[in-house]
This record gives structure tokens, C-alpha cells and sequence, in this order.
């Protein structure tokens, strides 16, 4: 679990909370032409491990992207041999921290796109849509005539997004070219001159979506700065649009307002976020199968899933670090959180009906 005390700067700051949060998670990217990015990996892996820092970067001829966690002077190293990377000086990186280390280990892949759209000579550096910080975010929502649309993938959308937002129902961000050419054509149909807004998780799809969308000629187009996790973190629960809970790439499965994290399991056989309700089926398996996936799978692939959580639980036996266990650990806290929650529901429940006889016991009087 990272815990959410997120901040964006050139190098992570020690906390008060330090000794109870001792791992810095770093998450970076930047779109910089490297000419001979693979020429790049085994560098920067080799700091990477030198420095027991783990992870995922990815590096490709547009830049890089990831993030990756250690030790403060084990991320402030790291750091410092990408900002050293051409173009890289000025890398935003935004630090969280955590109780333990969220990753079992360190990855650097090379990609055709740092972020996968699928659009040749599409390049973010020359020209993007304008940056709304989330202070001016909910003033464009407001305006009628804005378009805004979720950039992000169907199971992400699913859990939560903003109130009036468009959902392309897209599996894959590289269907959201086509996705968008066909509704353009819709909207103009309609009389509209397309004022977009567009949104992320984290900022970096919106980065390629709004470049895309001023190469295709339409002139007002707007993101989230920071994206979803920078409006949840600073905007006021009282104050928000967003509806739900946000999906993130981690133990979390999804977070709240305030960066809290969310009442929802993950499927680790096909990835989607489970509610409460979901994990009571029969289809659902932990590690194996749920109601979104079952009928997608065959008896094979299931087989070879059980095994693997089979191996998890032995490694757990064992003492020894495994993924699967690990996933193990944070399903059973979800799940006591989950019961705790309910608890809390039904004593209120109590609570109100409790209230509501009282009430009607003065009336009859």
C-alpha cells in the first residue's frame, strides 16, 4: 500500500512520519526524443539495483515513464542518473511514500511508446492541450458546452469518473483514435464546435490524447493537470465532480478522495476491480476466475492460475517473498475492512430505525 503523501518536486523530502513510512515511491515521466534509447537500459538498471531500488521503467524513443521505490538516498540516485538523460533535466516526479516496499522487483523495458496509442509521428512536445489545475477544473465542467471525455480504459472508467463525463468504452488506449475521429464527426453533425476536455489517471494518457486531438484541427482543447490523483488529493470532498472511486496500477486497487484507499478487490486473472458483491459469486475464485472473466477463460488457463496461487500460498508457508502472497495479504485486509465497513452500516441502520419508532411513539402519544 502507498500511502498518500504525494508531492511534486526535484528530490523526495524527509517526512515526520519517516520511520513508520520508510520507502519513497517515485512516479516520473517525460516525452524527450532518445536517439538510442536501448543503448539507455542497462545503465539505468544497473543504478537501479546498485541503489536497491525497484520498479518498472519503460524506455522508448519518446521518452521515458514508471515508477519505481527504495529508499530515499536509493530514489535520489536513481533520479539523478535520469535527469542526466537528454532532455531529462527537468523531469516532473511525484512522490508518495509507503510502509514497505510495493514491488518484489526492478524492471527496465524497452517500448515503441512510453504510453501505447498506436500514432505515428504523433509527438506531445509540440503541441498539447492547455493544463488546468484542479482549482479550475470544476469552472470548465460547469460550462455546458464542454465535451469532456474519460481517456481511460473501460474497467478504469467502471469504478468511478467525473459526473457528465463520456465513456468510449474503449479496452485499449490505442482504440481511442478511432473512438474519437467517429464521435467528432458526430458532434460537428450536431452543430457543436468541440470544446474538449480530457482526463487520467495520472496525466501522461492526456499528454498523447489532447496532442492528438490539436494534430486532428480542433483548436480549444483542455486536461487535467496532474490528472485524477491530483484532484482527489487537493480538491475537497465537498467540492468535487468525480463520482466513485479512482483505479490505480498498485496494491490499492483504487482510491477515495483525500487518496484513501478503496473498498475494491482485483481479479488477478484478468485485472478487473471487484466489488463486495462480485467477490460472492461462484464464478469468483481468488487468483483464478470472476464474473468478468470465467466465461473468457478456458479450464486450461484456469488450471494454470490455481497453480500459481497454489505456489503463492506455499511461498507464504515458506516466509518467502512472493506476488501472489503478498496479493493474499492485501485481499484478506480488504476484506476485513470490507466487514468492518458493513458492521458500521448496520448499526447505523439500527441506529435510524431506532430513531424513526421513537419518533412515531411521540406522535401516537
Amino acid at each position: 500500500m502507498v500511502v498518500a503523501v504525494t508531492q511534486t518536486q526535484s528530490a523526495p523530502t524527509h517526512t515526520a512520519n519517516e520511520q513508520d513510512l520508510p520507502i519513497c515511491v517515485a512516479a516520473l515521466y517525460r516525452f524527450t526524443p532518445f536517439k538510442n534509447f536501448a543503448d539507455l537500459q542497462a545503465p539505468l538498471r544497473a543504478v537501479c539495483d546498485a541503489n536497491g531500488v525497484k520498479g518498472i521503467l519503460l524506455l522508448a524513443h519518446e521518452g521515458i515513464n514508471g515508477t519505481i521505490a527504495g529508499t530515499d538516498d536509493g530514489i535520489a540516485a536513481v533520479l539523478a542518473h535520469v535527469r542526466a538523460l537528454p532532455g531529462c533535466a527537468e523531469i516532473e516526479v511525484k512522490f508518495s511514500r509507503a510502509p514497505s516496499m510495493p514491488f518484489l522487483r526492478m524492471k527496465v523495458r524497452l517500448k515503441k511508446e512510453i504510453v501505447t496509442m498506436g500514432v505515428p509521428g504523433l509527438d506531445p512536445r509540440s503541441e498539447v492541450g492547455t493544463y488546468l489545475k484542479p482549482a479550475e477544473w470544476n469552472a470548465l465542467l460547469a460550462d455546458p458546452d464542454t465535451i469532456l471525455i474519460d481517456t481511460r480504459n473501460d474497467y478504469e472508467v467502471v469504478v468511478g469518473t467525473f459526473k457528465g463525463a463520456i465513456d468510449p468504452q474503449i479496452k485499449t488506449f490505442r482504440e481511442f483514435p478511432d473512438w474519437f475521429r467517429a464521435h467528432r464527426a458526430e458532434w460537428e453533425e450536431q452543430g457543436r464546435k468541440p470544446r474538449i476536455a480530457m482526463f487520467c489517471t495520472g496525466g501522461i494518457r492526456c499528454e498523447k490524447s489532447t496532442a492528438f486531438a490539436k494534430a486532428e484541427g480542433v483548436d480549444e482543447v483542455y486536461h487535467l493537470q496532474g490528472g485524477i490523483l491530483k484532484y482527489l488529493e487537493t480538491v475537497p470532498k465537498e467540492e468535487s465532480l468525480w463520482e466513485g472511486e479512482c483505479f490505480v496500477f498498485d496494491q490499492r486497487v483504487t482510491v477515495k478522495h483525500g487518496l484513501e484507499p478503496g473498498s475494491l478487490l482485483l481479479c488477478h486473472a484478468c485485472r478487473a476491480p471487484l466489488t463486495e458483491e462480485e467477490t460472492l459469486s461462484e464464478l469468483y475464485e481468488p487468483g483464478v476466475s470472476c464474473p468478468h472473466c470465467h466465461a473468457e477463460r478456458t479450464d486450461k488457463q484456469r488450471a494454470r492460475y490455481a497453480e500459481r496461487e497454489r505456489q503463492a500460498q506455499l511461498a507464504e508457508e515458506r516466509g518467502e517473498s512472493h506476488l501472489g502472497a503478498e496479493m493474499a495479504a492485501v485481499r484478506e485486509r480488504k476484506k476485513q475492512e470490507r466487514a468492518a465497513q458493513l458492521e458500521r452500516q448496520r448499526a447505523y441502520r439500527e441506529q435510524e430505525a431506532a430513531l424513526v419508532k421513537a419518533a412515531l411513539a411521540r406522535l401516537n402519544d
